[in-house]
């Protein structure tokens, strides 16, 4: 019996580039719902993307830093319109670094005037970098 094909298409696109585009197994990722894998053959889906660490899984596995945009899923392909997203070699780990200290810090001191939603979110974006630096 011949096996299953268990690929499917997988395309993230950016305002400036086609970030990746090809065969996959399985994709993970962050939504504002929560953590999603997908497998081919999932339900239809439409999902607002949170920040996190985007796990491709095909020949190898890529990890890369999700930051924001939404996610149209179907059972043969996902597209993926991302706002920002990141390949390990093109974070800055002490930028990340820096943004994660400055964010708890804005966090922590509770002033009126921060803006916690943005704070939050900075945060996110900053501990997704890190992450798929280890």
């Amino acid at each position: 019996m011949a096996e299953e094909n268990k690929n499917f298409e997988l395309k993230i696109i950016t305002p400036d580039r086609t970030f990746f585009e090809g065969q996959v197994s399985m994709v993970e990722f962050n939504t504002t719902e929560g953590r999603i894998g997908v497998y081919k053959n999932h339900i239809p889906l439409t999902v607002i993307i949170k920040p996190g660490v985007l796990t491709i899984t095909g020949e190898q596995v890529l990890k890369a830093a999700l930051h924001s945009g939404f996610a149209q899923i179907t059972q043969d392909r996902i597209t993926i319109l991302a706002e920002v997203i990141e390949w390990p070699d093109e974070i800055d780990r002490g930028r990340a670094e820096a943004a994660k200290d400055r964010a708890e810090k804005l966090l922590a001191e509770h002033a009126s005037t921060t803006d916690i939603a943005r704070a939050e979110t900075a945060l996110s974006r900053a501990v997704a970098r890190i992450n798929v630096l280890r």
